[in-house]
């Protein structure tokens, strides 16, 4: 879908290409409405020309568009003027050849926006699609691209039209010259008015069942259209299921890992309960191990003690004896 942004950049860009093909200051006002009016479809302002083409002064875009409606009131105008044709003939003529042109415009002008509408249509169904599914986004905007040629196609055989309008009021005007040339070519004039005038019905018929064929076609595509929407519509209803059944699986499995957190921690808490129990443990055998070394040292201080003890009552016996036994030898000797 254009954005108004690139809608302003395209027009710009077809400006700029006017630019170098009329490089008087009028005539490229004036083309410059053509395009606004025709190819837009924006009603031109002398404020909105002047900021398009920036050239000339404030009165230049004013005068030019003064005379761009009046050259189109003009066209939408027909009369048929002679001194010897009657009045009410005349008027009769000017007014049928005037309506033709406008049922012709009318006609240009709705089927060029019933083409805008449905453009509009698809261009908001396009955007609905790719919002819903991004994997399509491609595919649609193809099919856009393809509906913006097809308006396009359609508006170059609007203008094509418009100008097959131009070519019949230039017959009409030649039908005139040859009516001023003289009264006795009368009849053989309005034979060729009434040629002319069947030509151009016969045209407009043309145009009539063309348009009627590009409505047609344009309601197979639209149907076409349609179609690729629903399709599109039951794809993103599937996405959307399997995207709610892998958000119950995420949340299962949240659950499921949560609880075995829980759990995990529930244990790691038991296990840290039992590793507190047996520090405790651990320290009350660390203070009797430290009560038996100490049990043990006394021990071995008293054991000590009681071996100095004896040492001490031993050597005194020792002693004795060798005296004893010294004088028992004395005695025995004579």
């Amino acid at each position: 879908m254009d954005t108004p942004a690139i809608a302003e950049a395209r027009l710009q860009a077809e400006i700029d290409a006017l630019r170098a093909q009329y490089p008087d200051t009028q005539d490229l006002y004036r083309e410059v409405c053509v395009v606004l009016f025709f190819r837009h479809g924006i009603t031109p302002t002398a404020n909105k020309l002047y900021q398009l083409v920036r050239k000339g002064s404030m009165s230049a875009p004013a005068e030019a568009l003064t005379r761009f409606w009046e050259t189109l009131r003009e066209k939408s105008r027909i009369r048929i003027e002679h001194p010897d044709l009657p009045e009410p003939l005349r008027d009769a003529a000017g007014e049928m050849i005037g309506a033709l042109w406008q049922r012709a415009q009318a006609a240009a002008q709705d089927a060029l926006e019933q083409l805008r509408e449905e453009a509009r249509a698809k261009v908001l169904a396009a955007e609905g699609v790719a919002q819903a599914a991004t994997a399509r986004a491609q595919e649609i905007e193809q099919a856009l691209g393809v509906a913006r040629q097809e308006l396009q196609t359609m508006q170059q055989q609007w203008i094509d039209a418009q100008a097959d309008l131009a070519r019949a009021q230039g017959e009409v005007t030649a039908l005139q010259r040859q009516v001023d040339a003289g009264t006795a070519q009368r009849r053989e004039l309005q034979d060729g008015f009434n040629a002319a005038q069947q030509r151009l019905t016969h045209e407009l018929e043309q145009q009539r069942a063309a348009a009627t064929a590009a409505e047609e076609r344009h309601a197979a595509e639209m149907k076409r259209m349609l179609l690729d929407v629903d399709r599109e519509r039951v794809n993103v209803t599937k996405f959307q299921k399997e995207l709610e059944q892998a958000r119950r699986m995420f949340a299962d499995l949240t659950e499921l890992h949560r609880q075995q957190i829980s759990e995990k921690q529930q244990q790691a808490e038991g296990l840290r309960q039992r590793n507190g129990e047996l520090e405790g443990s651990v320290s009350e055998l660390r203070g009797q191990r430290d009560q038996l070394l100490r049990d043990m040292d006394g021990l071995r201080l008293l054991l000590e003690s009681l071996s100095a003890a004896k040492t001490a009552r031993v050597r005194p016996v020792k002693v004795n004896s060798a005296g004893i036994a010294k004088a028992n030898r004395s005695k025995r000797t004579p």
